[in-house]
């Protein structure tokens, strides 16, 4: 097998998308161009700023990463859009730009990405299990899941989704399954620790549904979520190979050192860098942020999500959209997505997450395509080797040290406000800021969006320049503002 881990670099140090103006107050530096700081910086530089995006990476993107090594665009980071429908504030930008998508439910849950009847789920021996007892199966589950949320009601101390479940399986042994059920039962719960990209346990019962699932369903990015990066980033200052290694605050403004020395200035800086990097302090702040600003970065779990995707000569597989391995436990079980129902292709992805993600980021790629094709091979003992394959690493990669957040047991779901909530000059944003749509590229994306608007009335504000009679971006003025008043 041939190994094409190498993208094309399409992108340059330090490129620039389009004319840049001089440089001019107001100022901001955006430091990371993923989702999330490309749409603040987008904002900004529509506003009239003048904004410069700090990149550690020699890409734009971030943990959203379009390949074309095999010939064809696959994503090997964000790939879906969660929630199909105008209430998502990505669907009109995808919508603009006559980007395709495949639904792959209708049906937005975060139990079921694809439609049930999609699956096609094997044992170990390579036997097919029933369709009517993988529909079954799933709705045991949620009968399950319902029955931890009196469990939550009756603690007042957090646990774990897994310690939920075991008391569920104490008070009503008739849903702990027996046989072949029972492993369909694992592979369910499988892939909802796929959709947190952590373990059971490790994530809160309390915080496991507290997301926004917006109406429409889910829909796979047919051509990769590049193209609408390179759309927002058009006509940005992008400085890329530039990871920054200190960002200073002063009441004058913003100090960012990057790391060969080079310093930049500007009136505020917006931190859009994974959660990952910044619980890895690879970014020193002076002063240091304040006690609740560290907790929460500290405290916000962070999970892991891998994808070996493996290009083959031929489809040999069956025409559903994912094929599943059913196992005695959820670390035993396996799912692969199929890039051919949805894209034409003959790819499949292999889509590790938690422990077992971590594990395979321990083996070098040929070996973790080998482990995938070992997966593959126990439900289709037929299956060819693939001619090419890729494997994401965002564990280990230093730009990123994880794929999205998650609630931890015992941790609040306010730590993601908090993550949010700006430090004098100094503004956050990135899915793990967003409460509403934690984990998400539309999170991200928001959450750019929002602190764009508060830095831009921040910076104004301290110039004298605020337009009280301008609306904020992107919205229309509002009739009449309620007074803020207090007795504090």
């Amino acid at each position: 097998m041939e190994s094409r881990t190498k993208s094309n670099h399409q992108l340059t140090r330090a490129i620039c998308y389009g004319n840049v103006s001089k440089q001019r107050s107001p100022s901001v530096i955006v430091v990371g161009c993923g989702m999330a700081g490309i749409a603040a910086a987008r904002a900004l530089h529509d506003a009239s700023f003048q904004v410069v995006l700090l990149e550690s990476r020699e890409r734009i993107g971030g943990r959203i990463h379009t390949d074309y090594s095999f010939g064809f665009p696959v994503d090997l980071g964000a790939s879906w859009l969660h929630g199909v429908s105008e209430e998502n504030p990505l669907a009109s930008v995808i919508g603009r730009l006559g980007l395709p998508l495949y639904r792959t439910s209708g049906d937005n849950s975060v139990l079921y990405d694809h439609d049930l009847e999609s699956y096609a789920l094997f044992d170990t021996e390579g036997n097919q299990v029933p369709q009517e007892l993988v529909t079954k199966v799933g709705e045991i589950f949620e009968t399950i899941l319902q029955e931890t949320d009196k469990i939550r009601q009756e603690f007042s101390e957090d646990m774990s989704v897994f310690r939920g479940l075991s008391i569920v399986f104490h008070r009503r042994p008739e849903l702990r399954l027996e046989g072949l059920a029972h492993k369909v039962l694992q592979w369910y719960l499988c892939r909802m620790e796929g959709w947190f990209a952590a373990d059971s346990d490790t994530i809160s019962l309390k915080g496991w549904d507290q997301e926004v699932l917006l109406p429409g369903g889910h829909g796979l990015m047919v051509r990769g979520y590049i193209p609408v990066i390179n759309t927002l980033a058009k006509g940005l200052d992008i400085r890329l190979g530039h990871s920054v290694t200190k960002i200073a605050r002063r009441y004058s403004g913003v100090k960012v050192t990057v790391e060969n020395g080079k310093t930049f200035v500007a009136d505020a800086a917006i931190i859009t860098v994974p959660l990952g990097v910044l619980k890895a302090k690879r970014i020193v702040f002076e002063p240091k942020l304040p006690d609740w600003k560290e907790a929460a970065i500290a405290d916000i779990g962070i999970g892991l999500e891998n994808k070996i995707i493996l290009h083959f000569e031929n489809v040999f597989w069956p025409n559903v959209e994912f094929l599943g391995v059913v196992a005695d436990t959820s670390y035993g079980c396996s799912y692969f997505l199929n890039l051919h129902k949805a894209a034409g292709r003959p790819v499949l992805v292999y889509m590790p997450s938690g422990r077992l993600a971590k594990d395979i980021e321990k083996m070098s790629d040929e070996a973790a395509a080998n482990f995938a094709v070992m997966q593959l091979k126990k439900i289709l003992p037929d299956a060819s080797s693939p001619i090419q394959y890729l494997v994401s690493r965002w564990g280990s990669d230093i730009n990123s040290l994880g794929s999205y957040s998650y609630d931890a047991v015992g941790k609040s779901h306010e730590l993601l406000e908090r993550l949010r909530v700006p430090v004098d000059n100094l503004f956050f944003a990135g899915e793990a800021t967003s409460m509403s749509y934690t984990g998400s590229v539309h999170g991200a994306y928001s959450t750019g969006m929002v602190a764009a608007e508060d830095c831009r009335m921040r910076v104004l504000e301290r110039y004298g320049e605020l337009d009280l009679f301008q609306p904020a971006m992107g919205e229309e003025a509002p009739l009449s503002i309620p007074l803020q008043i207090s007795r504090m």
